[in-house]
């Protein structure tokens, strides 16, 4: 009689040796390797999706800060706040009849500003206008308001304007035919 080995593979439960590089009842190590990779990198990609900002079909909320411009004609235009007797005003009379730019003076004095004396434009206008120096938009703003001008003839302060040695005030008010029936003139 011959005696037979006992067979060799897979699957038997012949309790022969384990197969090369396979711990007994374990995974091989390569393959434990291949799962320890994939779980970093899912690991890894997880991580990186949680901490991206949510992405939706609206648009995020900005934060907004709010800046209040009044009427500005260039973009370099520059607002000072000045108490009223700080700014220097000079009133032109435009309208040829007498002490409109006296009544207009005092007008603005009695409300705090610091007018000039009262002087007669080099032409006569027919609207009045207001001139403002670099820095001083708010203040002309602010008179013209007190004295029924509209604030489409509140203009920067150029050489142009009809009152001689006008480039040396903070505010010129030039009163034209509109404003001197107003004044009783």
């Amino acid at each position: 009689m011959t005696s037979e080995p006992p067979p060799s593979g897979s699957g038997g439960s012949g309790g022969g040796a384990p197969r090369r590089g396979r711990s007994p009842g374990g995974i091989a190590p390569v393959r434990a390797a291949v799962v320890l990779i994939i779980f970093v990198v899912a690991a890894i990609a997880l991580v990186a999706v949680g901490t991206r900002p949510t992405v939706s079909g609206e648009a995020a909320t900005p934060t907004t800060t709010t800046t209040t411009l009044k009427h500005t004609t260039a973009p370099t235009t520059t607002t000072t706040t000045l108490p009223r007797s700080a700014v220097s005003v000079q009133v032109a009379n435009a309208t040829g009849a007498g002490a409109v730019a006296a009544h207009y003076s005092s007008v603005l004095s009695a409300q705090g500003w610091a007018p000039k004396a009262p002087a007669n434009a080099t032409t006569t206008e027919a609207t009045s206008s207001v001139y403002y120096a670099p820095g001083q938009q708010a203040s002309a703003e602010e008179i013209a308001t007190t004295l029924g001008i509209k604030s489409t003839a509140v203009l920067p302060l150029t050489a142009a304007v009809p009152v001689t040695g006008a480039t040396s005030n903070d505010v010129v008010v030039v009163i034209g035919t509109d404003l001197a029936a107003a004044a009783g003139t």
